[in-house]
């Protein structure tokens, strides 16, 4: 058996030393942290592509222009470092003040923003389970405590009374995560009862409203109405701006200012700020796209339930469904099959469950054929 050459064990000695050495260079928290995993993004074309809920309809045509127009000799200048226009657009749409509205790349930063700026490390980030699934990933990342409690069965919240008596909710957590309407259930809040939630904490309350363009009511109110409570929204799931990551958070100046002064400089793209803009001068437009995800929405629901599914009731751009005969896993691989994507989670709250986007009709129709295909397999 030939030797193997100075030069080759060398380069292998220094390998396996540089190995151990960037291992040290990094934080033991951050070495054992378990990163935020999104919905596969397709490498080849032709898929139907319902696991990551966005908008199946195209930005505004005016939109794109806006976009497509300031494509120019602007790109080489930074944007304005704190979104000042579209705060202002925001604040007269809500009607509040600029000082209510920080602006962030998507409202994940200022998810995280948030646990940077209102818990120590150690203190307690909180949330319900199952739901996004991003906030243990930011606890975790800054050495918080993690306090996760289960949803009803039905995965709608539970009774304040159970809450209070079981002490497995903390009202004094630093910062309290609830999404609204809840995913991957697609279940909608009461308002009410969010309140009546709010109202018993003591720490910040951020109410996550990224899908709240396709339910029946908001929470915004909470956000100008109570010192401790934050609403995070998001320009990517109903207004088709995935790609320019544009989020912002409405709540009470004193926490705005908090949250802007961990802000990045110049965090959101210009292109970001002027899409965002356009879009909030063609709402009609999306509107008219708001009440055909619904109308499609409830078509999907009666179709999938006539083959067997049982479908939770959503007030999202998604659907929540336990698929007949076959387990979900199983599901996700024979609609994979006929290249249709849909989205399916390892957590033993959902695991017997899809969570499929609602699409274009024909995208619908699609996955409608291909259910009753395997079924009748």
């Amino acid at each position: 058996m030939p030797t193997e050459s100075r030069p080759r064990r060398a380069l292998l000695r220094n390998t396996q030393h540089a190995t151990r050495n960037t291992r040290t260079l990094i934080r033991p928290l951050v070495r054992k942290l378990h990163a935020y995993v999104p919905g596969e993004q397709p490498k080849i074309k032709g898929l139907i592509k319902l696991n990551t809920n966005e908008n199946p309809y195209p930005p505004s045509p005016k939109v794109l222009a806006a976009i497509k127009a300031a494509v120019d000799g602007r790109l080489r200048l930074y944007p304005n470092p704190t979104s000042q226009a579209l705060r202002e657009k925001l604040a007269k749409f809500h009607r509040c003040s600029p000082e209510n509205v920080i602006i962030g790349n998507g409202s994940d930063e200022l998810l995280a923003l948030a646990v940077r700026t209102f818990v120590e490390p150690g203190a307690t980030v909180q949330y319900f389970t199952p739901s996004y699934s991003l906030y243990p990933v930011l606890a975790d990342s800054h050495d918080a405590r993690k306090n996760s409690v289960r949803l009803a069965a039905d995965f709608t919240l539970p009774r304040i009374e159970l809450l209070r008596k079981s002490k497995a909710w903390d009202f004094d957590a630093a910062l309290t995560f609830i999404t609204t309407p809840n995913a991957p259930s697609g279940r909608g809040f009461p308002t009410a009862e969010l309140e009546a939630l709010c109202r018993l904490h003591r720490g910040v309350v951020v109410l996550d409203e990224a899908y709240v363009d396709f339910a029946e009511e908001n929470a915004l109110r909470l956000a100008l109405t109570h010192p401790h409570v934050l609403v995070a929204r998001t320009f990517s799931k109903a207004y088709s701006l995935c790609f320019q990551r544009v989020g912002y958070c409405v709540g009470p100046p004193a926490l705005i200012a908090a949250l802007d002064k961990l802000r990045d400089s110049y965090n959101v793209n210009g292109l970001g700020q002027l899409g965002a803009l356009a879009t909030l001068d063609n709402l009609v437009y999306y509107r008219k796209n708001f009440a055909r995800i619904k109308t499609t929405r409830a078509r999907l629901t009666r179709q999938l339930v006539e083959l067997g599914f049982e479908v939770l009731p959503s007030q999202t751009n998604f659907l929540l469904a336990r698929p007949p005969r076959f387990p979900a896993e199983d599901w996700l691989g024979k609609l994979r099959a006929r290249r249709i994507l849909v989205r399916w989670f390892a957590n033993p709250a959902v695991r017997d469950y899809l969570r499929i986007t609602i699409g274009t009709e024909s995208e619908v129709n699609a996955l409608v054929q291909a259910a009753a295909a395997i079924l009748g397999e």
